[in-house]
């Protein structure tokens, strides 16, 4: 047995992707058809599981909103609530949010695996409803705080939830698109705030409508996720087999349950049961995995994505740009390479859209950089540092801001998914905060030069840790990837 694994695996080393797909979709229909001709692989229709992704992708939508409803909205809810002015309370606003995410990100796994994926997401809109019903109606900073911690861990446990449930209702042949679904629901959010933000510094408590607003699409994941299908991998996790083969037919077609079964039964290794220690996540058997999505959303932060987020109408007002345009045009360039993402993903792979990617944001920030230096003729420098950000952030949602999660959920084992992708995205929100909390500091005391030169090698080490580590997941099953990625004892 071990030695039929270590030729299988040393044979995917040996040929490219593409070949190895090829003669496995050979191999597997000449073993399924009554001939054995050798047919190709009819793929389950792709229409089936698309409504229930759309409706998880609603969380994601909700993720991105509530990132960009205070940005027009702070000046005028601080004026109500009588913080105008106090940067700490301003701060706080944001942070309260992001503090709240890391909380929602570190319970998530145990929520995802305890209740499963479908209450998973009811879980996630619940605290984001109460919380936008207390923001809007607050008289006081402390109940907007309040408001803002519970919007945020609902925002912590919505993407690794929609990560998984993506990953695991998707059909391998489409499911690097579907992954990026989550991404452009995530940019129409953040637009969408940005653009219902508008009238807030002109209408008296408009910030208060922004707020209730997003309580429609929160409540629409509560609701629409009561028809939509669980996840079969975690019903066969609990033993629940005629349930996942009834899930199987939902998502995929009657004609393509027993195959689909039968291909989930093979990374079923009789453990699936046992409770996950932190001990394995952290030093243990699975340790590699963990730290290599824990490594990329690292680098993904330490790139400086969010301190551009954050602070890019900076940039664009000393170019004379108004701040409305400036959210414009970011937004457009996030949702423009999130598109191009999700029509290339299932066709590049994953691991050639982190590297174009990373790349691509190291040249981005170079510019940046190169603006800030005091050689360059003033108007020179605007050009370089209004097409570096939109450059950017282009870049970035080409590849570093969709494929992480995706790739997580596709190379972590089913046994430990949700708890370990948990762990992983905490870095993220870690690292998401300090980025947020020091980047003006340190922009005034080191400069942007030397800032913007350190982003752009952190995307530089990021394609250097990608070359060496990443695995190519497209078009692979779940199961053929926990099997390849097997400590070596195991197999």
């Amino acid at each position: 047995m071990r030695g039929r694994h270590v030729d299988s695996l040393s044979y995917y080393k040996r040929v490219s992707s593409k070949e190895f797909l090829s003669s496995y979709d050979t191999e597997e229909s000449a073993l399924n058809l009554p001939n054995g001709t050798g047919k190709d692989i009819v793929h389950p229709p792709w229409r089936h599981s698309l409504g229930h992704v759309l409706v998880a992708t609603l969380s994601s939508f909700l993720y991105g909103y509530h990132l960009g409803v205070v940005n027009d909205t702070l000046e005028s809810m601080s004026a109500d609530l009588g913080f105008s002015g106090n940067t700490i309370a301003e701060g706080l606003v944001v942070s309260t949010c992001l503090g709240g995410a890391f909380v929602g990100s570190i319970i998530s796994g145990w929520v995802a695996d305890g209740i499963g994926r479908r209450r998973g997401f009811q879980i996630c809109a619940s605290p984001m409803i109460v919380g936008a019903v207390i923001s809007a109606t607050t008289k006081t900073l402390w109940g907007m705080l309040l408001g803002r911690l519970l919007v945020g861990i609902g925002m912590g446990i919505g993407p690794p939830v929609a990560a998984l449930y993506v990953t695991e209702v998707s059909p391998s042949y489409v499911r690097g698109t579907y992954g990026s679904l989550t991404q452009i629901a995530t940019c129409l959010g953040l637009m969408g705030a940005l653009t219902i933000g508008i009238p807030a510094k002109d209408a008296v408590g408009w910030w208060r409508t922004c707020f209730w607003v997003s309580i429609i699409p929160a409540a629409m994941l509560a609701i629409f996720m009561e028809f939509c299908a669980e996840s079969p991998q975690w019903l066969l996790k609990r033993g629940r087999s005629a349930e996942a083969e009834a899930q199987f037919e939902k998502l995929l077609g009657g004609s393509h349950v027993k195959s689909a079964m039968a291909e989930l039964s093979k990374s079923d290794r009789g453990d699936e049961v046992d409770k996950v220690k932190m001990s394995e996540l952290l030093h243990g058997r699975h340790f590699k995995v963990v730290y290599i999505g824990s490594a990329l959303f690292a680098l993904q932060q330490l790139s400086g994505i969010n301190a551009v987020f954050y602070f890019s109408s900076t940039v664009f007002k000393s170019a004379g740009v108004p701040s409305a345009l400036a959210n414009i045009c970011v937004g457009v360039c996030n949702l423009l390479g999130s598109i191009i993402a999700t029509l290339l993903m299932d066709k590049l792979g994953r691991k050639v859209l982190l590297l174009g990617s990373f790349f691509g944001m190291a040249v981005s920030m170079g510019l940046q950089a190169v603006a800030a230096g005091s050689f360059m003729p003033v108007t020179v420098a605007f050009h370089l540092s209004v097409g570096g950000v939109l450059l950017f952030v282009l870049m970035f949602s080409l590849g570093a801001g969709p494929v992480p999660c995706l790739l997580l959920s596709e190379i972590l084992p089913s046994r430990i998914r949700a708890k370990a992708l948990a762990v992983c995205l905490a870095v993220h929100w870690v690292i998401n905060f300090f980025v947020g909390l020091l980047f003006l500091r340190l922009l005034e005391e080191i400069g942007p030069f030397v800032l913007y030169t350190i982003f752009s090698s952190f995307s530089l080490l990021a394609v250097v840790f990608v070359k060496n580590n990443v695995l190519e997941t497209k078009g692979k099953t779940l199961q053929e990837i926990e099997i390849a990625l097997l400590p070596q004892e195991e197999k």
